[in-house]
């Protein structure tokens, strides 16, 4: 489920369903799903919701190495290095050529000659990256209004073929990421590079710029209006908005490095998990249920629209354990 941490937008009202798509991989790479799924995003051969976690068939002589779930549609690369999708087509972002919905993943066939790393699905669009030291890394599709796709200088309104995504000549990008109407990748050197809907009063961005943070980046997660930026010595900045106390410029926040969870930003759902709904404008710790012998639980933290939720690995000895958490 890595990339559900790339869905920490705070959507209007009439987008809050848009996105209560969740994953899980199993042992051997396959894929799990469940929730919204009246595009076919789920990848069951129909377009409904599950309220079950079920198999995604279609994949199941697959060995799924990466996923990545947008808000109406879906990616995911195998271990042999192909991409497919399915879901929402209507601005090509599933790269089929055309701008039909598919409900069951189908490869894409632009990439069929070359190995895929990883995929982004954002709001309208897509980006690929490529494996290995290749000329051209990243490619992007469907919606590009807001340059997003980062293709051309000039405003692009969707395409559903697969395009160079321009700037990045001569830049090794190890990571992409995709949600709303922008972009961002991560360089192997911790360089940090954003385009398409400027953050704040910044205005939009045709093709990749190269954010000068002055940081070595090791993560970055893209919000509806924001961004969180992790370093490699692990200290966690934050960039765009201040919508719902989300963040102002870029700045440091105040994070423990023992294990806690902390949550901020819009809660009217209860989405942050501090027994309310009220927004917070700074990091707040939230109670976990669940106790442990063990201090130090390794956690990650998943965030959609409208809800939360942490997994947490336990070692016990020789054996590790996971549980999963909704808060």
């Amino acid at each position: 489920m890595e990339t559900a941490m790339e869905r920490t937008q705070q959507a209007v009202q009439e987008d809050d369903e848009e996105q209560q798509e969740i994953w899980s991989w199993g042992a051997g790479g396959r894929v799990l799903t469940w929730g919204r799924g009246t595009s076919g995003q789920l990848g069951h051969g129909e377009m409904v919701s599950s309220l079950q976690p079920k198999a995604v068939k279609a994949l199941e002589s697959f060995t799924i190495t990466h996923v990545s779930a947008g808000w109406n549609h879906s990616g995911f690369v195998s271990g042999s290095g192909a991409v497919y999708t399915c879901g929402d087509g209507s601005f090509g972002q599933l790269g089929h050529g055309d701008f039909k919905s598919q409900c069951s993943p189908i490869e894409v066939s632009f990439f069929s000659s070359k190995q895929v790393e990883q995929v982004a699905c954002g709001m309208r669009h897509s980006l690929v990256l490529l494996r290995g030291n290749v000329d051209h890394q990243v490619y992007g599709f469907g919606s590009g209004k807001r340059g997003q796709l980062g293709v051309s200088t000039e405003k692009v309104k969707s395409t559903s073929l697969p395009q160079i995504t321009m700037g990045l000549t001569n830049v090794r990008i190890m990571n992409i990421s995709a949600n709303g109407d922008h972009s961002a990748a991560l360089s192997a050197d911790g360089s940090l590079y954003t385009w398409g809907r400027g953050f704040g009063c910044a205005s939009d961005a045709y093709i990749p710029r190269h954010v000068d943070v002055a940081l070595s980046l090791k993560e970055v997660a893209l919000g509806w209006n924001h961004a969180l930026l992790l370093t490699s010595e692990g200290e966690v900045f934050m960039l765009g908005g201040d919508r719902h106390g989300a963040l102002s410029d870029p700045q440091k926040t105040s994070l423990t490095d023992n294990g806690s969870v902390m949550t901020w930003g819009w809660g009217e759902h209860g989405q942050l998990g501090l027994g309310d709904t009220n927004d917070q404008a700074v990091p707040q710790v939230v109670s976990l249920a669940h106790k442990s012998a063990e201090k130090h639980p390794i956690s990650r933290v998943y965030c959609g629209s409208g809800f939360s939720f942490v997994l947490r690995t336990y070692h016990l000895g020789s054996q590790m354990r996971q549980r999963k958490l909704k808060i």
